[in-house]
């Protein structure tokens, strides 16, 4: 087998360094707002807004157009295809908007998952055949960073050797596409938190689909120094019955990380996993408070752990856009400090009704 590579010219490893150090600067972490036009309808539907694309708009330019302090506690916004082309009131482009907050715009370029034959109901993420062509534009249009969900379930036979195997290889393939047109990639492989399986059955399966990812990633020369990790964090099942701390969700997650994620890695952005907003800030502040030497920042990257309070204040209402950007602001500064591992539990309660205060007893 021939050993011969070659990792990108040294401008362009010096600008996909860059970019991704940028991202995971210290406190600050990333907004996911890449819902597709169904998941954002479900999301509108829940608060009885019309899933048009007008109401779409009015709730981005809503995130988009709080203060500019939220660039204090927000380093990227991670954006859907429509959302990257679209304008506020006065005609000022998102993208504008979010680079005069000092906020770096990023793209979701996967185009979702679908069956994987002869597995059981597991999936691999579709979207590479014209994907250099896409994020050569995206690049054009102001994105410096991309993101690539693929998804593997924990059951009794699953993840299976060829689910694992087809979606590190699907991740690779996309980091070194992004890499090639000036994109840093965010690598997301994620264990879904469905089951009853425990903590330690979690931790183990992180373990093995990172291990695979890592080695895909060297297999096709993509350079380490210019992505970022998006994973789970090790949860146990939502149907576990077995009572865990956050200390120890946090000490499971880092030990995983530790044994497979590379030092050249510069940062690690959580993603929330269907946690409450309360949730993920604590975990995430027991995660940078382990006392095990991390060489990766470890922040976030949030989509409805950010939102779900800012979409209830808000209710569609002109009148409560004012009350859902102080939410936005809120969540965002609760998460810069759990990235400092300075959260408190409840210091910071949320608007969401269905939200309660999130303690160590708490079951999954």
């Amino acid at each position: 087998m021939t050993t011969y590579f070659s990792y990108p010219n040294e401008a362009l490893q010096c600008e996909l360094a860059r970019i991704a150090n940028a991202i995971v600067a210290p406190g600050k972490g990333i907004l996911a707002a890449d819902e597709s036009v169904s998941t954002m309808g479900k999301r509108l539907k829940d608060i009885g807004v019309e899933n048009t694309e007008e109401n779409r708009r009015q709730y981005r330019q809503l995130l988009f157009t709080s203060d500019p302090s939220l660039g204090e506690s927000i380093s990227g916004v991670i954006l859907f295809h429509e959302t990257l082309y679209q304008k506020t009131d006065d005609g000022t482009p998102f993208v504008e908007l979010l680079k005069q907050r000092n906020i770096i715009p990023g793209i979701k370029v996967d185009k979702g998952v679908v069956p994987l034959m002869g597995s059981e109901d597991e999936c691999t993420t579709q979207g590479l055949d014209d994907l250099a062509c896409r994020c050569f534009q995206y690049k054009k249009d102001g994105c410096d960073f991309a993101k690539w969900r693929c998804v593997l379930k924990i059951g009794k036979n699953t993840p299976s050797y060829q689910a694992i195997m087809e979606n590190a290889n699907v991740l690779a393939r996309y980091a070194s596409i992004c890499q090639s047109q000036g994109i840093v990639p965010i690598v997301e492989p994620e264990v879904l938190p469905d089951g009853d399986h425990d903590l330690e059955r979690t931790q183990k399966v992180t373990e093995t689909v990172l291990a695979a990812v890592y080695k895909a990633l060297n297999d096709h020369h993509v350079f380490l120094e210019g992505t970022l990790l998006k994973p789970n964090m090790v949860m146990p099942g939502q149907s576990c019955k077995k009572q865990y701390k956050p200390e120890d969700v946090a000490l499971a997650t880092v030990e995983a990380l530790r044994r497979t994620v590379p030092a050249a890695v510069p940062g690690i952005t959580f993603l929330s996993g269907g946690q409450s907003e309360e949730e993920a800030s604590v975990h995430l502040s027991a995660i940078n408070n382990v006392s095990l030497l991390k060489p990766w920042a470890l922040t976030f990257s949030y989509g409805r752990a950010l939102q779900a309070s800012v979409l209830r204040a808000w209710g569609g209402k002109k009148e409560s856009v004012e009350a859902g950007q102080k939410e936005l602001l809120k969540r965002a500064k609760a998460n810069a400090l759990a990235c400092q591992g300075k959260y408190v539990a409840g210091s910071i309660p949320s608007y969401a009704a269905n939200t309660s205060l999130f303690v160590a007893s708490h079951k999954y």
